[in-house]
């Protein structure tokens, strides 16, 4: 079923300042905001229209004891309370319309512009800052739509009110056009100040959020290793300084919402004393003075949406320069040449020295995994490189025939929510048999047999109700079914059983015959069945061949994925930075529960 989006095409905003943006925003729905102007002023103007009503019903009606007068003047009240309540329900109706409309919209923009970053985002932004930004964010700003319907209604409202007023008495006109402004001048300082408190609240609500994602996604592995007590008491500090910075930015809210209430009130007490004064001496009628009292309770709405409206400003601009900063990040790896990419050809990465044959089953070992992860992201062109695919640099191929030819698989990748296969299938929408296959490659046909509805069974966000060598063998599954010409695979079976990595390098190589694989890996099941294995030290290629070759003849490739040589022995290997990845893999690799020790693996061979 065809999903419809509520804006397939959101558009292009400006990202030169947060408030260029929420007139953007504005500016994206004329008709709807031209209507909620409309509406939002006829039921401003309304409001300050009854109190002369009930003026007339008095002075016509009442005190000249005129009984059809004062029916049809109760009669025209009626009527303005219906056709009030009308227009009150298509404001109200309207500014959701239009709320829900830049909420979508922002929704959309940010969601095509993080898909076009990639890899980029994350280095550029944190993990917890993007989710407040996408969970918070996009909604303060869409509420500053606000004013284009209350908004410009108040001000109407007010210059009615202005000259209602200024019929009954010029001197209760003049008060109010100079009470009503110095009420936004005892508010404008407040609000610079929420405005500041508002920012840094925001800014360490997104360092928690990361710190909190960063525990959740690493909790088996904080609690095998005795650090979860630890991080939970630094989530403990920061969380007690969002704390205090939420008090902050409530003292400040509270003032202004108090101020809210409490000056037009002091303003219409004012107001109503001097009527009474004016009705007593007979300068005005008591008509009027009730009319007074009317006009001035009414513009305590305006003046209330003034004075929210400037608050949510303050939080809109805070939201808005926030989205903005995303959208200013732009990807490192974007746009590229005209060249075509080669259908078939060597991959070579001049900065290690690195050669992968054209349709072969190439292993590399690393000293370093961050080093194997910095080739591979440079093999996929994520990130400035120099790398060549059949003699044309990656540099000079668009992006687009760069991800559909190269794909790169790392074995933590994310793990949408969905039916098992939407996962595996995904946009190409794969078909059963061809599932079935890339499962059985990957070795999964039990993850399938254990779900109760097998691949139409739900699975939530990262797929939680898996184990971890059942997501991993997902992944992989997913990887295969994509089908680039190069697949390259970061630790693809550092989570599973010897038994079942052995399926896996048997049934792997099968799969991608004639196409090329890379496999970035120190598991000596998966080397021994590559054509050929570079061994990288330093980042660096120190040493290439089969696996059998560099067991035989490099001791410093031997120490790193022959798991036979004793630990100390491994440890004597001369270079520093090795003897540092291996202490810190060891252990590691010992405390996979699912999977077991690599020593004992392949001692058992």
């Amino acid at each position: 079923m065809a999903v419809r989006l509520p804006h397939p095409d959101p558009g292009v905003p400006p990202t030169t300042g947060p408030l260029r943006y929420i007139w953007w925003l504005a500016r994206s729905q004329p008709w709807r905001i031209g209507r909620a102007s409309v509406v939002g002023t006829l039921w401003m103007v309304g409001l300050a229209l009854r109190p002369y009503l009930v003026a007339r019903a008095i002075d016509d009606g009442l005190r000249a004891g005129n009984r059809a007068a004062l029916v049809e003047w109760a009669a025209a009240i009626v009527v303005a309370g219906m056709i009030l309540a009308y227009l009150g329900i298509m404001r109200h109706r309207t500014m959701t319309f239009i709320r829900e409309d830049a909420t979508a919209r922002s929704a959309g923009v940010l969601l095509r512009h993080v898909t076009r970053l990639g890899a980029t985002l994350p280095r550029r932004m944190a993990v917890g800052e993007v989710a407040t930004v996408t969970a918070s964010d996009i909604t303060n700003t869409s509420h500053m739509l606000t004013v284009t319907g209350p908004g410009v209604g108040s001000v109407a409202a007010f210059g009615v009110v202005a000259v209602l007023l200024w019929t009954v008495s010029p001197v209760l006109a003049v008060f109010v056009l100079v009470g009503v402004p110095l009420v936004g001048v005892l508010t404008a300082p407040l609000l610079r100040r929420l405005e500041r408190a508002e920012s840094a609240y925001r800014h360490e609500q997104g360092r928690l959020t990361t710190r909190a994602s960063d525990i959740v996604a690493g909790l088996r592995v904080l609690a095998g290793v005795g650090g979860r007590a630890l991080f939970v008491e630094r989530y403990a500090v920061l969380s007690r300084g969002l704390l205090r910075k939420g008090y902050r930015v409530g003292a400040v809210s509270s003032w202004v919402e108090a101020l809210t209430y409490t000056v037009p009130g002091c303003f219409l007490a004012a107001v109503v004393w001097l009527a009474a004064r004016m009705a007593a001496t007979g300068t005005i009628t008591v008509g009027q003075m009730v009319a007074v009292y009317g006009y001035v309770a009414v513009l305590i709405v305006p003046v209330w949406f003034m004075l929210e409206m400037g608050r949510q400003t303050i939080r809109a601009r805070v939201a808005a320069r926030r989205i903005v900063r995303v959208l200013r990040i732009e990807p490192e790896n974007a746009g590229g040449g005209t060249a075509t990419a080669p259908a078939r050809g060597d991959l070579v990465d001049p900065a290690s020295g690195l050669v992968v044959p054209a349709g072969a089953v190439m292993g590399v070992a690393a000293d370093d995994p961050a080093a194997a992860v910095v080739l591979a992201d440079r093999l996929g062109r994520f990130g400035d490189t120099d790398v060549t695919w059949g003699s044309v640099p990656l540099r000079d191929l668009a992006i687009d025939e760069v991800r559909a030819g190269i794909l790169v698989a790392d074995h933590e990748s994310y793990l949408f929510a969905g039916t098992l296969r939407e996962i595996l299938a995904g946009r190409g929408g794969s078909g059963d048999d061809a599932v079935r296959a890339a499962l059985h490659t990957a070795s999964a046909d039990d993850v399938v047999d254990s779900l109760p509805h097998g691949l139409a069974t739900s699975v939530g966000p990262r797929a939680r109700t898996l184990s971890g060598g059942q997501r991993q063998r997902v992944r992989l599954a997913r990887a295969l079914l994509a089908e680039p010409e190069v697949l390259i695979l970061i630790d693809p079976t550092s989570a599973v059983d010897a038994h079942t990595e052995a399926r896996i390098a048997d049934r792997l190589r099968r799969a991608r015959r004639g196409r090329t694989t890379v496999l970035v890996t120190t598991s000596p099941l998966l080397l021994g069945r590559a054509d050929t294995v570079a061994f990288l030290r330093d980042g660096r290629v120190a040493g290439s061949g089969t696996h059998a070759e560099l067991l035989d003849r490099d001791t410093g490739y031997r120490a790193l994925v022959a798991r036979d040589v004793d630990l100390d022995e491994a440890l004597a290997w001369p270079s520093t930075r090795a003897r540092a990845s291996l202490s810190r893999a060891f252990p590691v690799r010992a405390g996979h529960h699912e999977v077991g020790s690599r020593h004992d693996r392949f001692s058992r061979r």
